[in-house]
């Protein structure tokens, strides 16, 4: 089954340090620095990637949407905020969804539709900054699993976090 990846845009770009400085200088140098950085993930994990931003304030009428490197861009309509066009997507992809961001009230909507959820600094930290860095944090969590010796009964997590913690190892 194909992964939906739904990214929070303007919540991933406060929550990363590489792009809140551009964010704070111009709004549009933001998503555009975001938008790329998302095609070069896009690129990497063919996954299809949806990335919602808030237009209920200085928005169109009606919501709009756009496609930037195979990476559909949804503007949300005046007077609705992002977070109820996200809800709207979790509810339509169910367990195919998993949602950027760091709003409790997403992440609980997501868990209710058996979507899984990454906060938006996991995601920056994990999958957009760069690969070297990556490698090394992989380097050392292996190492930290590989030394330990389990004594006890097994402890085996529950089915709902298995399966979220699968889908997380596929981003």
């Amino acid at each position: 089954m194909a992964m939906h990846l739904i990214v929070d845009g303007y919540n991933l770009i406060r929550q990363s340090p590489q792009l809140q400085p551009l964010d704070a200088l111009d709004l549009q140098a933001g998503r555009e620095a975001l938008l790329e950085l998302l095609a070069h993930y896009r690129r990497r994990s063919h996954h299809q990637v949806t990335v919602v931003f808030d237009g209920w304030q200085h928005g169109d009428l009606k919501e709009s949407r756009d496609r930037h490197q195979g990476i559909l861009i949804i503007y949300s309509r005046r007077g609705e905020r992002a977070d109820e066009v996200i809800k709207r997507l979790l509810r339509l992809e169910r367990e195919r969804a998993l949602v950027v961001t760091s709003d409790r009230e997403i992440q609980g909507c997501a868990e209710q539709v058996k979507a899984t959820w990454i906060s938006a600094g996991q995601f920056d930290l994990l999958h957009l900054q760069g690969p070297e860095g990556a490698a090394d944090r992989d380097d050392d969590e292996g190492a930290a699993t590989r030394d330990s010796h389990k004594k006890g009964p097994a402890r085996r997590l529950p089915k709902s976090q298995r399966r979220q913690r699968q889908k997380l190892k596929k981003l």
